[in-house]
């Protein structure tokens, strides 16, 4: 039997198992009300909601503290004493490889043939409203991490629904958040192994095989298949080996590296249609709030920009708190202003360069697609660079290989603190997850897999449910912590020293 046929057969028994769970947990989580004209998936204004609230709670502080944010990365308040195991700039990194992938190249694409350019502007809106929220759960992450005696750190929603409702609740408080913080785990492992790996790894090796000649090139058979994922597995198991710090050290080179040559090329496509530009721009605008040719109008422009800001940047959803969380500090609320640039990078900068460039190249794939054709978005994006660049489609797969690479091992360690969190810390209970993991990466090149990758993204935001309610409970800690960090600004500017403080380090030895 050859490998193709092994292949097809598990695929089709993984399929037939799993269609009906799929299925059933998908119309659940992603349950939609018509709006307008338009279907309106609840979840998205879950997550919308939250960063309103959080907006105002916080007095539009993704405004206000913006510069601040800025400073912290840069290290004005570093504190090398603190504990934890990276820098402001590399938990950074860190986070923002999670999300910043396939999603801004291909998924921004299908959005504005979905929505037309004017879901560029509601992205835009809602990934800046995504900055509150995500100040919110990382300033948490940071919060009830927990410090272990080798010095490695564990944080994430599976520490701070329990400890933080603990403390704010008393005994009824730690048992609902023990039974959330297991339900999180559970959500963020099995996204960790089948979206956040087995997809990223699928797609980025379907990308390489369409500019190296299609399934008739070097790569396009079952050996090929192979070979590349035994490739990226021996990658990522060595960098996963490394832990946090390892992963940190290459995704501080690389998603800067890599998000620097993208941007650029989308500026090259831009000034290049210089011409083209305030038109793109009035299309965009107008098109926000006087669409023409998309479902719903107005709200249904609305509706798809929301949900691809919502869906590429996870605010609210509980997994970047896991990588903050290893920051270097003794003040929590200074990483979450630190993450609430992450929305910023991922959403406003590169999901709106990726936009305006395909509404300013206006390629014919994207025409076709907008008329109904079934044009993949990493193509449409593609076009749009062959405009300007015709040998940007190779420098693109790089970019989604690296883009996606990096994903899977961001999640590789979101995946090995939840799997830790319900197994154990043991040599022996790392090894086994790092095994998993490596293995289903070999397999991502071999496996669709399309119902456990829909299965992966339903309980994933199933995860901003119960995570999001615990936002909402402990926002006055938040609050506090925010507070003191600003205090502990004041005296520095004023002159004073680290000595001067008179908080603690928000942490526990374990």
């Amino acid at each position: 039997m050859s490998l193709e046929s092994i292949t097809e057969n598990v695929d089709e028994a993984v399929s037939g198992f799993f269609e009906p769970i799929a299925e059933w947990l998908g119309k659940i989580v992603f349950y939609a009300v018509p709006v307008g004209g338009t279907d309106l998936p609840l979840i998205v204004a879950w997550l919308v909601v939250a960063g309103l609230v959080f907006t105002g709670w916080f007095g539009f502080i993704q405004l206000r503290k913006f510069r601040l944010a800025i400073d912290v990365v840069r290290g004005k308040y570093d504190d090398k004493d603190s504990a934890g195991e990276v820098n402001h700039f590399q938990a950074l990194t860190a986070a923002v490889s999670g999300t910043v992938g396939l999603g801004n190249i291909a998924g921004v694409a299908v959005a504005v043939s979905i929505g037309g350019a004017g879901a560029t502007f509601w992205m835009i809106l809602c990934g800046l409203l995504g900055m509150a929220t995500k100040f919110v759960e990382v300033t948490l992450g940071v919060k009830y991490r927990e410090v272990h005696a080798d010095g490695t750190v564990s944080g994430g929603p599976m520490h701070y629904l329990p400890k933080g409702l603990a403390e704010r609740f008393g005994k009824n408080g730690k048992t609902l958040g023990k039974v959330l913080a297991v339900l999180a785990s559970i959500m963020i492992l099995f996204f960790g192994l089948f979206g956040g790996n087995l997809f990223q790894v699928n797609q980025s090796y379907a990308q390489l095989v369409s500019v190296t000649g299609g399934e008739d090139g070097a790569l396009g058979s079952s050996a090929g298949a192979l070979f590349f994922g035994i490739l990226v597995a021996a990658l990522v198991g060595i960098v996963l080996l490394g832990g946090i710090r390892s992963i940190a050290s290459v995704t501080s080179r690389l998603i800067p590296a890599m998000a620097g040559i993208y941007i650029a090329a989308c500026l090259v496509v831009i000034l290049v249609n210089v011409t083209a530009v305030p038109a793109a721009i009035g299309a965009i605008i107008d098109g926000a709030f006087n669409p023409e040719g998309v479902a719903g109008g107005v709200l249904g422009a609305l509706i798809i920009g929301f949900q691809r800001a919502a869906f590429s940047n996870e605010a609210g959803l509980g997994s970047a708190p896991i990588a903050h969380s290893a920051v270097k500090t003794r003040h929590p609320a200074s990483e979450g202003l630190v993450a609430l640039l992450e929305p910023f990078i991922d959403t406003v900068v590169i999901c709106t360069m990726t936009a305006l460039t395909i509404v300013i190249a206006n390629p014919a794939s994207w025409g076709e697609a907008r008329d109904g054709a079934s044009i993949g978005g990493v193509t449409i994006t593609s076009d749009a660079f062959e405009t300007v660049l015709p040998w940007f489609p190779y420098v693109l797969t790089v970019a989604v290989l690296l883009f996606a690479i990096s994903t899977v091992l961001t999640w590789g360690y979101y995946g090995l603190k939840a799997w830790t969190y319900l197994f154990g810390r043991s040599r022996t209970s790392e090894t086994v997850f790092k095994s998993l993991y490596t293995l289903l990466a070999v397999s991502g090149s071999l496996l669709t897999l399309q119902t456990l990758i829909d299965l992966a993204d339903a309980v994933l935001f199933s995860l901003a449910v119960v995570n999001i309610i615990g936002l909402y409970l402990l926002a006055p800690v938040v609050k506090r912590e925010l507070n003191t960090f600003l205090e502990y600004v004041r005296t520095r500017k004023a002159g004073g020293t680290d000595e001067d403080r008179n908080d603690e380090p928000s942490k526990a030895t374990v």
